[in-house]
């Protein structure tokens, strides 16, 4: 079995494990969180609500596999098993059932916004040992911060 080395020296390597293991599992937790709201949304503006949370899917998803592949580059596995996901997101889970439109805008811009708070840390967090990483945790921030801008106006 072949190894992926990493360019990266142990302890950068390390500092950016965390950064990136941290984000994927965030950014997976927020794809399906964001799918449950998408499937359980009622209210008034069922219709724009629902299209908008697939268009964060849709990011999340891209967002992930990007970290993911990223890590890999580095030679870090990435761990996106549901099981890993289970024991470690720290994110809000919403409740089951329909939820109205209003609850699922609030719980979405709570959710972006605590991700965008956790993605702004490992962006310092990886300035020293990897800018090339954390160029690409600045353009997931970016966009997150977007997301949550748009969520955020229709409270």
């Amino acid at each position: 079995m072949s190894a992926i080395t990493s360019p990266l020296k142990p302890d950068a390597k390390k500092i950016v494990a965390t950064a990136l293991q941290g984000a994927l599992v965030d950014l997976l937790d927020l794809s399906l969180l964001t799918k449950q709201a998408h499937w359980n949304v009622v209210g008034h503006n069922f219709r724009s609500l629902h299209l908008q949370l697939d268009e964060i899917v849709a990011a999340a998803r891209e967002h992930a596999d990007a970290v993911a592949e990223r890590a890999v580059a580095l030679g870090i596995n990435p761990d996106g098993r549901s099981s890993t996901l289970a024991k470690t997101t720290e994110l809000a889970q919403l409740e089951t059932g329909y939820i109205n439109d209003g609850k699922i805008v609030a719980a979405m811009t709570d959710i972006l916004g605590f991700i965008v708070g956790r993605m702004r840390e490992r962006v310092l967090d990886t300035d020293e040992p990897d800018p090339v990483t954390q160029d690409l945790l600045i353009e997931i921030t970016q966009d997150l911060e977007k997301h949550h801008w748009m969520m955020e106006a229709q409270r």
